[in-house]
């Protein structure tokens, strides 16, 4: 008797779900649409648009002048140097002494200029990128807007841990087109400049060895 109440209830059981299943209203599909993920490099953007390329090229010609002077001022001591190297055992002691004094005074103040004009230039670069960036956000917000974009990452910034992207969704070099087309630099070539990495810093001097 049991058994026959058990079988039954099962039966009603799987005769009610089904009866259930086919009147339920179907599930109503999600409305959130598919995630579109791009990348960027922004300061790459900003550095190889017109604009960018314009600054960095303004900046390294401002700071040839320095360049220049502490290249010569390193050789000068280079000089120095190999002078005492190869007469040092003919020199008087006064004279010796002097040149070492001489050596170390000019590498001490050889290397806090470079410090100086390194930490300048460097203050000058973020000043151009900072000046530039509002302008290149203003772009990139349009167009991942216009082109349904959910999510964009820079991939040149150290807070953005990004280990690996497909070149595919990397959408650097529309944003450049799209900047020097918006901002113009008269005399500039119209071609697109591929991505390249900000205003790079000047070439650099190595202070003189002791």
């Amino acid at each position: 008797m049991n058994r026959t109440l058990t079988v039954a209830a099962s039966i009603l059981f799987v005769v009610t779900a089904g009866a259930w299943a086919q009147t339920a209203p179907p599930q109503a599909k999600s409305s959130v649409p598919p995630a579109k993920v791009g990348v960027i490099h922004i300061e790459g953007a900003i550095g190889s648009s017109q604009q960018g390329q314009k600054a960095s090229a303004d900046l390294q010609a401002r700071y040839e002048p320095k360049r220049k002077d502490l290249e010569s001022r390193q050789k000068a001591l280079e000089a120095k140097r190999q002078s005492l190297t190869k007469g040092g055992s003919t020199m008087s002691e006064d004279a010796k002494q002097k040149l070492i004094q001489d050596i170390d005074q000019g590498t001490k103040l050889l290397s806090r200029d470079m410090d100086d004009a390194s930490t300048d230039f460097q203050q000058d670069t973020e000043r151009i990128l900072q000046e530039l960036y509002p302008r290149m956000r203003a772009i990139l917000d349009k167009y991942a807007k216009d082109s349904g974009y959910t999510l964009i990452l820079d991939i040149g910034s150290p807070q953005t841990p990004v280990v690996y992207n497909d070149d595919a969704v990397d959408i650097t070099t529309d944003i450049i087109a799209l900047y020097d087309k918006a901002h113009p630099v008269v005399g500039a070539s119209a071609a697109p400049a591929k991505p390249a990495a900000p205003p790079a810093k000047p070439p650099a001097v190595d202070p003189a060895k002791k």
